[in-house]
C-alpha cells in the first residue's frame, strides 16, 4: 500500500458540490474577463487608498467614508490623470508631425560633436531613419489610444472600477476574511500568504509607482524650465519608462538633451544631461527607502512580471504582473513545506 495520504474528506464526500463550486468560479471568471483590467485597477486603487478609508472611518460610518474616498479619488486622481493623458496624446501627435516634417536642425549637433572630436553625418542618418522614428512614435500613440478604447467601453470600465473600489474600501476586510474562510487551507498558512501578498503589493504598487511618479515629476519640471515642448507627453513617458526595468528616465532625458543640441542650446542640453543622471541614480536611494521593508522581489521577478503582466493584463500588469509571479512562489513554498515538512529557502 502507498503511504500517500488520501484525498480530503470534503472532496470525497461532496464531489458534486466541489464540481459546482469550480464551475461557478469559472463562469464568474468569464464574466470578469472583458473588464478584468478595470477591476484590477480598482483593486490596486483600493489597496493604495485603504489607509485613508481607515482614517475616515474613525469619524464617519464605513459607507460614508467609502463614498467620500471614492469621490476624492475621482476628483483628485482619476479625472486629472485622464486629462493629462489626453494632453499627452495630443502632444505626442504633434511630435510625430514635427518628425515627419523634418523640423529638427541637426547641423548644431554635428558642429558640437565635431568640436569634441567626433565627426558624424547626422543629417544623412536622420533622413534615412526619419520615417522609422515617426512610425515608432505613431505606434506608441496608437497603442495608448487603443488602451483606452472606445468611449462607451471606457465609461463602463471606469464605472466597474469605481464600484470595485467602493466595495473593497467599505467591505475589504470582510472580503479578505471570506476568502480565507472559503479556501480549504489552514489558518496559519492563510495568514502567511496574506502577509506575503501584502508585502508584494506594497513593493510593486506603492514602491514602484511612487518612484516612477517622483522621477517623472522631477524630470518634467526640469524639462519645463529648459523650455522643451510637449512637456506633459515627456513627463508621462518618463513615468511609464521608469516603471519598466532596464529603461528608466534616461529614455526621455537623452533625446531631450539631443533636441536641445539640435536647436542650438548646448548649455541647456548639458544641464539636462547632468540633471537626468542625478534623477536616474536617485533610483538607487528612492527604491530602497520606499520598499525597503520587504525583500520579496528580485530582479528576475520584476523583469518577467512586468513584461509578462503587460502582455496578459494590459497596463495594470505593470503592477499586478510581479505580484502574480511573487505570489505564485509564495503559494508553491507553502505547498512544498506542507507536503515535505521541511522549510523552503
Amino acid at each position: 500500500m502507498s503511504g500517500r495520504p488520501g484525498p480530503p474528506a470534503w472532496l470525497v464526500g461532496q464531489p458534486g458540490l466541489v464540481a459546482l463550486a469550480l464551475l461557478s468560479s469559472l463562469l464568474a471568471l468569464f464574466v470578469l474577463l472583458p473588464y478584468l483590467q478595470f477591476a484590477l485597477f480598482g483593486v490596486v486603487l483600493a489597496y493604495i487608498l485603504f489607509p485613508v478609508q481607515q482614517r475616515a472611518e474613525e469619524h464617519v460610518r464605513p459607507t460614508v467614508a467609502a463614498i467620500g474616498v471614492v469621490g476624492a479619488a475621482l476628483i483628485f486622481v482619476l479625472i486629472p490623470i485622464i486629462y493629462l493623458l489626453t494632453i499627452a496624446v495630443q502632444q505626442s501627435l504633434r511630435v510625430v508631425s514635427a518628425v515627419r516634417d523634418g523640423q529638427l536642425d541637426l547641423a548644431s549637433i554635428e558642429e558640437f560633436l565635431e568640436g569634441i572630436g567626433y565627426r558624424v553625418d547626422l543629417a544623412a542618418l536622420y533622413e534615412s531613419n526619419q520615417e522609422r522614428i515617426a512610425t515608432s512614435l505613431q505606434e506608441i500613440t496608437s497603442g495608448a489610444i487603443d488602451l483606452v478604447g472606445s468611449l462607451p467601453r471606457l465609461f463602463i470600465g471606469l464605472t466597474i472600477m469605481l464600484f470595485v473600489l467602493f466595495a473593497l474600501l467599505r467591505d475589504g476586510e470582510e472580503f479578505v476574511a471570506w476568502v480565507q474562510w472559503v479556501l480549504p487551507i489552514d489558518e496559519e498558512v492563510s495568514d502567511e500568504l496574506r502577509e506575503g501578498l501584502d508585502q508584494l503589493m506594497w513593493a510593486s504598487v506603492v514602491g514602484n509607482v511612487a518612484v516612477a511618479a517622483i522621477q517623472a515629476v522631477l524630470l518634467g519640471v526640469g524639462l519645463a524650465i529648459a523650455g522643451l515642448p510637449a512637456v506633459i507627453f515627456l513627463t508621462v513617458a518618463t513615468f511609464v519608462l521608469t516603471l519598466l526595468p532596464l529603461v528608466g528616465s534616461f529614455g526621455v532625458w537623452v533625446p531631450a538633451a539631443v533636441y536641445l543640441l539640435a536647436v542650438g542650446r548646448p548649455v541647456a542640453g548639458a544641464v539636462i544631461v547632468v540633471y537626468g543622471l542625478i534623477i536616474t541614480f536617485s533610483d538607487t536611494y528612492l527604491r530602497p527607502a520606499l520598499i525597503g521593508r520587504t525583500g520579496a522581489f528580485n530582479s528576475t521577478t520584476i523583469v518577467i512580471g512586468i513584461f509578462g503582466g503587460l502582455a496578459v493584463f494590459g497596463a495594470v500588469g505593470l503592477f499586478i504582473g510581479p505580484v502574480v509571479l511573487g505570489g505564485a512562489k509564495l503559494v508553491l513554498d507553502c505547498f512544498a513545506r506542507e507536503h515535505s515538512g521541511e522549510p523552503t529557502t
